[in-house]
């Protein structure tokens, strides 16, 4: 993962289906500081989870479905995923755009 060129990244949308065990939660606190590294390197844009249907959802900047693998799998809670890794076209969203104008 050293040396990527970051003019050439994509963004991937990866739906993560987690199973939770008694040891889980004791994983979670480390796990959230490896994301949050994740987001403040601009490597991960969201990270959103739903614990009524054990889903979460991430969206990446990689080069690679590979790489995004491999920022994954370093997560402590790794072990407890299915993951599933889409390259996306489309990305648009609130933050994206102009602030309204507003006249006075």
């Amino acid at each position: 993962m050293e040396n990527i060129n970051h003019d050439h990244l994509t963004k991937y949308q990866v739906t993560v289906h987690f199973e939770m065990d008694d040891d889980f939660m004791t994983f979670v606190p480390p796990h959230r500081l490896y994301i949050n590294s994740l987001i403040e390197k601009n490597i991960l844009d969201y990270y959103t989870v739903s614990m009524e249907s054990q889903r979460c959802w991430i969206v990446i900047n990689a080069a690679s479905k590979e790489e995004v693998e491999a920022y994954l799998s370093k997560s402590p809670l790794y072990k407890y995923w299915t993951i599933e890794i889409d390259e996306l076209f489309v990305y648009d969203g609130q933050s994206y755009r102009l602030p309204a104008v507003q006249l006075n």
